[in-house]
C-alpha cells in the first residue's frame, strides 16, 4: 500500500466516525486512539505523518521501548491494558495521558500511593464489565458508581474522567449493544465525566451509536500488519 493509499484508507476510517458521530449530535464529539499494541515504530511513524497523535498500548513494557524510540515526536500516550502492580511504577514515569483501564479498587489505591511518593497525578477511568463476561476484567455495572466515588474520594492524585469498556464478545449486535448502552448508563450518572471509551475496530460505529466520546482502534488503521 502506497503513502497515498494509506491516507485514503485512514480517511475512509475517519469519515466512518464523523458519520456515526452526526448520526448522535452535530455537537457530539469523538476521539480516537490507535491501538498500536501489534506494530512496529515505523508504523505509527506512518500514522503521525497523516495527522494521527494518540497512541495506545496495551503492555508497559510496549510502551516503555516505544515512547522512548519515539520521543522526539509529539505522541500521546494512552495506557489501554490490565495494569499489574509491580508495573505501577514504570508506567506512572511514562507520563501517560490516560490510563483507560482501573479495574478495581485496591489497584486504584496502589496506584495513588507510588503517585503520592512520585508527587504526580494521572488521568484514569474505571474499566466496566459491562457485558458480565468472566474473561473481562473490570466492575460489574452495579458497582461501578459506588467504586468511582469512592476512589475519587481516596485517590486525590487520580483524576477520574470517566469509564472505559469492551462490548460484549458476541457476533449479536443487540448484546454487544446492550453492554455499550449499559456503560453509557453509568457515564451520564457521574459528575463531571467527559470520557467514555468504548469501541474498537469491528463495532466502533454502534459505540458512537450508543454515545461513545473515545474509541480505540487498532487493527483498522494498521491493515497491512
Amino acid at each position: 500500500m502506497t503513502q497515498l493509499d494509506y491516507k485514503r484508507h485512514v480517511d475512509g476510517v475517519i469519515e466512518r466516525i464523523e458519520k456515526a458521530r452526526l448520526g448522535v449530535s452535530d455537537h457530539h464529539i469523538v476521539k480516537m486512539v490507535a491501538v498500536s499494541k501489534y506494530v512496529h515504530e515505523v508504523a505509527i511513524e506512518a500514522l503521525y505523518t497523516i495527522g494521527q497523535r494518540a497512541f495506545g498500548e496495551n503492555k508497559v513494557q510496549s510502551l516503555q521501548l516505544k515512547a522512548t524510540a519515539l520521543d522526539a515526536l509529539p505522541l500521546e500516550w494512552h495506557f489501554i491494558g490490565s495494569l499489574q502492580k509491580n508495573k505501577i511504577n514504570p508506567l506512572i514515569s511514562l507520563n501517560p495521558a490516560l490510563v483507560h483501564s482501573i479495574d478495581s479498587v485496591e489497584l486504584a489505591l496502589a496506584l495513588n500511593d507510588r503517585l503520592a511518593r512520585e508527587g504526580k497525578n494521572v488521568s484514569a477511568l474505571i474499566q466496566i464489565n459491562s457485558a458480565y463476561e468472566s474473561t473481562k476484567s473490570g466492575f460489574l455495572p452495579e458497582a461501578s458508581l459506588q467504586a468511582y466515588a469512592q476512589i475519587q474520594e481516596q485517590c486525590p492524585h487520580i483524576h477520574l474522567k470517566g469509564v472505559m469498556s469492551i462490548g460484549a464478545h458476541t457476533h449479536d449486535r443487540p448484546t454487544i449493544q446492550k453492554s455499550f448502552e449499559r456503560t453509557r448508563l453509568i457515564f451520564d450518572q457521574l459528575p463531571n465525566a467527559t470520557i467514555c471509551s468504548m469501541g474498537m475496530s469491528e463495532d466502533f460505529e454502534l459505540a458512537i451509536a450508543c454515545g461513545s466520546t473515545l474509541v480505540r482502534l487498532g487493527s483498522i488503521l494498521f491493515p497491512a500488519c
